[in-house]
């Protein structure tokens, strides 16, 4: 086991076909977010992957937001250009529970208009439902993960990103939203 961090990781450049990031880059500086990106890119060998998932969606900032540290939300257009800036071509970037967008956008904008949770009170956003709730939440998400194998969604509390780093060093890519 490794301890390390995002910005600077002990790994010799080139090391990893796929390198990973999960609920990361939003937590952090403007600063060490490039940074971290840069050493994504770094550790990630030609033609390796990157897999990202980040919070999305602005209006959907919460009490969540609160718990997690969130620093921004991304938009597909925002988190596009950060990877390609930083190198990478990216190859699918869609965004993820669809599905919970509309009940997540009443409950987060209800804790906007009552003031934002102070973290200690913010864990309640983490809890699980109750049964019936958590079992129709669970099939909703199975439905769009069938669904995103063949399509993206419009909108989603998160943003997926697969990227491949280029083969050759000098290939630059822009990022187009869709």
């Amino acid at each position: 086991m490794v301890r390390a961090r995002v910005t600077a990781a002990p790994f010799a450049t080139g090391t990893f076909d796929v390198v990973t990031s999960f609920d990361v880059l939003y937590a952090l500086t403007e600063e060490d977010q490039h940074a971290a990106l840069a050493e994504m890119f770094r550790l990630t060998r030609p033609g390796g992957c990157i897999v990202i998932n980040v919070a999305a969606m602005q209006i959907l900032r919460g009490d969540h937001s609160v718990l997690s540290r969130e620093v921004r939300r991304y938009s597909r257009r925002s988190l596009g250009a950060l990877v390609t800036e930083s190198g990478f071509f990216v190859e699918r970037l869609t965004y993820t529970n669809c599905a919970l967008v509309m009940p997540l956008l009443l409950v987060r904008t209800l804790q906007r208009w009552r003031g934002l949770a102070p973290e200690a009170e913010a864990d309640r956003e983490i809890t699980v439902p109750i049964a019936p709730v958590n079992a129709a939440l669970s099939g909703a998400l199975y439905l769009e993960s069938v669904w995103l194998r063949l399509f993206s969604s419009p909108a989603g509390s998160s943003l997926l990103c697969l990227a491949r780093k280029p083969h050759k060093p000098d290939v630059v890519q822009t990022f187009r939203s869709a």
